[in-house]
């Protein structure tokens, strides 16, 4: 059996807490808004949460290799509850600005914990497939939740709307305490030597991430910015245009067509190269910001859905999987960690730049300005691409 129960508990609680944090992120300018922040300062509120998790990463991975992670993941969890519920019942922008720091720890905990406990339930020779099943599972999370999150705040307000992404956060840490089996810190199982003795191997060095990497991390950032500005805005730049569109249903299609595409190119990942791939998401990126731009309808907001997923959402498996490819099997943890880094970084650049393009330029301007991204995404690729082979040939050289 591919995955266990508890490999499912797991998937379950990884769906909720992806939720609980997604769904709040659209929510959170509007209901800054009502609490008197300006445009600049709801998109620095939006922004908080990513850049307390982009700070506490590192220490969370650090302490994911010395302590149970079922410990860690229940405190994130436990955390991003009193957090959203603090959201939720904020008075003012100075609690709300509180509230989101915090639960970018919780959150932290938990991205740095729940995929290598998952793996850890696979069977080895189907890592891969069981992990695909994962990242599907983190993208119906990131999906579902903003669409929820908009039509209950349409529907009841914001602070109900943030209510409910408490209820996902409680169901994470129920969840995660309801596993069975335990992801053993380092030095405990699968440490030991056969006479039961503990690993005296010094723990390696602190690294933040590989260099080797990071092409890719600054690909899925600049694909991440303008997502993250979309789904903070998307909400704000339709009341402020007046436009009769249903934005719930944006990130509903957008899930739907996630996943039709991660099963129509799951071979596509490891046989197109880089650099076209980024070409083409570039492109379906481009084209969504457009549609966004110019819409007048229903029928406008609704393909761009798919042209964002085909963007962004397409891009974040192409990024990762690339800079695992490029370290090797020695150091997956560390391209993993690195790939995060600028996922956290385009989620916390995403909602600034919204809040500073909402409150500064014509509205007219805000899609177009993001689809800046694109380009720049496709040099850093085209670059990467470019220093790789000259790489190459200089080693050949010096073979020869």
């Amino acid at each position: 059996m591919l995955v266990t129960r508890d490999g499912a508990v797991l998937l379950a609680a990884t769906f909720c807490y992806l939720a609980s944090t997604m769904l709040a992120n659209p929510l959170v300018a509007g209901f800054a808004g009502t609490l008197g922040a300006t445009a600049a300062m709801m998109g620095v509120l939006t922004a908080l949460m990513n850049a307390c998790s982009l700070v506490v990463r590192p220490v969370a991975g650090n302490l994911s290799d010395r302590l149970p992670k079922r410990h860690l993941a229940a405190v994130g969890a436990a955390l991003m509850l009193v957090t959203a519920v603090g959201q939720a019942l904020a008075p003012s922008t100075v609690l709300l600005a509180a509230m989101r720091l915090a639960n970018g720890a919780g959150y932290s905990l938990c991205s740095v914990c729940m995929s290598t406990w998952f793996a850890m339930t696979l069977p080895p020779a189907r890592l891969g497939q069981g992990m695909g099943i994962f990242g599907l599972m983190n993208a119906l999370g990131m999906a579902v939740g903003p669409a929820l999150g908009i039509a209950v705040s349409d529907a009841l307000g914001y602070r109900p709307a943030l209510g409910v992404s408490a209820a996902f956060a409680a169901l994470a840490l129920v969840g995660i305490l309801l596993v069975r089996g335990e992801a053993p810190a380092r030095g405990e199982k699968g440490e030991k030597d056969a006479q039961g003795e503990k690993d005296a191997r010094p723990a390696p060095r602190l690294r933040l991430l590989d260099r080797r990497a990071v092409p890719a991390a600054v690909v899925v950032a600049l694909f991440t910015i303008p997502y993250m500005a979309t789904q903070s805005f998307l909400v704000s730049y339709a009341e402020a245009r007046g436009l009769d569109v249903p934005t719930g249903a944006f990130f509903t299609v957008y899930a739907a067509a996630l996943m039709a595409l991660r099963v129509l190119l799951g071979r596509a990942f490891d046989r197109v190269g880089f650099v076209p791939f980024v070409v083409a998401s570039g492109a379906s990126s481009v084209a969504s910001l457009v549609l966004l731009a110019t819409m007048d309808c229903p029928a406008g907001l609704l393909l761009a859905a798919p042209l964002m997923a085909g963007g962004y959402g397409v891009m974040c498996s192409v990024c990762q999987s690339t800079a695992v490819r490029a370290v090797g099997a020695e150091r997956v943890g560390l391209a993993n960690s690195t790939y995060y880094m600028g996922f956290d970084v385009g989620m916390t650049l995403g909602p600034v730049i919204g809040g500073a393009l909402f409150g500064a330029v014509d509205l007219a301007w805000f899609f177009p300005a993001l689809t800046l991204a694109a380009p720049a995404a496709v040099a850093v690729a085209a670059l990467s691409a470019a220093a790789g082979r000259d790489r190459r040939a200089s080693k050949r050289n010096r073979e020869m």
